[in-house]
């Protein structure tokens, strides 16, 4: 099948890459113009392990192309997705559509013969209807069926993920566009992979309750760790205890500053804004905004406790800037509340991320950025872990000690056990234990 991808940011050219594996022609199209020729010669705008080598076999073998301009793709295509930014709209919180029905303008334009139009983009409920209301009124004698297929892709892991999914959902309402989708995903149909097929409305809605509900179990471990500290208690204990009841699972049961990232933050504010637009509050949703909201400043109230009330001119190291580790992602990161925060209250900060360097460099001022975790540690009077990168988990306790000026290690993903930690000689503090 032959795919046209509007769109190459992270949903856009993971998903394109697969589907390119999958054995379908795909162009990946988007109007950055350094975008797409980085893409042209090798390189990719984002990190994500394994995508490089991904993209470059299939380019290679002729499968995965790149454009600016999506006329000759669109009208080629079977299937052309929108994959554009849906960010959150300045002033109400909902999601900002202008991207999606500017993409759905052009590809009414000049499609050609009976296409799927799907939107792969997060999008609130009534968005399907409102891109088939925008093709049929630039073309009234246009062929085609809107298509809702969401993504559910973790970064870090967004390959394994898209060929080793849970499940695809995908909404449709027409009955030559189901089969075209079943074609599109066959490889998964013959891994019995789950495929959810539901109507487009409910496909939309499925996004921003999965999003949702995961949101909800972070916050709820969140304020579980606090009562911990409170009563005296372990929360990677509690949350083992109740993990294991099969009704509850133990993913995303794990105490630290808050969720970060494109969905998490975004999702929940648009979903709350639709349910209160439809006379129907989601009060654990909103409730989940706030209490997240207000998390992310509260650790650098952890940090200063930590320091003996104050860090007026003392040098913090953080390690680590992105939302989450394998990824370069700094939206809604914790750091951008928590760096900004001990600043304020008179620290110097110095920083190490992989991969976040130079994302980060754009929102962060005044941090010097350093080239490896000891580096960071350098001098430091406390040393601060806020992702949870894997070469921060075995850290050689006795040369960051040596490294540090100061003995104090906040710990605000708890990959390091206290017992383990004192014995070098520190002071340490963790999330809920």
């Amino acid at each position: 099948m032959r795919v046209a991808m509007i769109g190459t940011g992270y949903v856009g050219l993971v998903s394109g890459a697969c589907f390119a594996d999958f054995g379908h022609h795909v162009t990946c199209i988007d109007k950055n113009e350094e975008k797409i020729e980085m893409l042209r010669k090798g390189g990719v705008p984002i990190y994500e392990p394994g995508l490089d080598l991904l993209i470059d076999r299939n380019v290679r073998e002729g499968r995965l192309d790149f454009a600016t301009d999506l006329t000759e793709a669109v009208k080629a295509a079977d299937v052309v997705f929108i994959a554009v930014g849906t960010p959150s709209r300045r002033g109400d919180g909902h999601a900002d559509l202008s991207y999606v029905y500017a993409a759905a303008e052009e590809v009414a334009a000049v499609m050609d013969g009976f296409t799927v139009v799907v939107t792969k983009s997060t999008v609130p409920v009534g968005t399907g209807d409102e891109v088939e209301a925008v093709i049929k009124r630039v073309r009234a004698d246009a062929e085609f069926a809107v298509v809702s297929n969401p993504e559910f892709l973790r970064e870090g892991a967004a390959i394994d993920d898209f060929k080793r999914p849970d499940r695809v959902v995908v909404g449709v309402e027409h009955d030559q566009a189901r089969e075209v989708m079943r074609e599109l995903y066959r490889p998964l149909f013959l891994n019995e992979t789950p495929i959810v097929f539901t109507t487009r409305r409910t496909s939309e809605l499925i996004k921003y309750a999965a999003n949702a509900f995961l949101a909800m179990k972070i916050t709820f471990i969140n304020e579980v760790a606090d009562l911990c500290e409170g009563v005296g208690a372990n929360v990677q204990e509690v949350a083992k205890g109740i993990g294991l009841d099969n009704r509850i699972g133990g993913k995303f049961l794990h105490a630290g500053p808050g969720y970060g990232g494109s969905c998490f933050p975004k999702d929940t504010l648009a979903l709350a804004r639709t349910a209160e637009e439809a006379d129907s509050p989601l009060r654990l949703v909103e409730t989940v905004i706030d209490i997240n909201n207000k998390r992310k400043p509260a650790m650098a109230d952890k940090v200063i406790s930590a320091c003996g009330g104050s860090v007026e001119g003392l040098t913090v190291a953080v390690l680590g800037l992105t939302f989450k580790p394998n990824t370069d992602d700094m939206r809604d990161a914790p750091s951008l509340d928590i760096v900004p925060a001990l600043q304020k209250a008179g620290a110097k900060i110095k920083a190490y991320d992989p991969a976040g360097v130079i994302e980060a460099e754009k929102l962060l001022s005044d941090v010097d950025m350093t080239t490896g975790p000891y580096l960071c540690a350098d001098g430091a009077d406390v040393l601060v872990i806020i992702t949870e990168w894997n070469e921060f988990r075995a850290l050689d306790l006795d040369r960051l000690k040596s490294a540090m000026k100061g003995k104090t290690l906040v710990d605000l993903r708890n990959i390091y056990d206290p017992e383990d930690v004192a014995r070098y000689g520190f002071d340490y503090v963790s999330v809920g234990r």
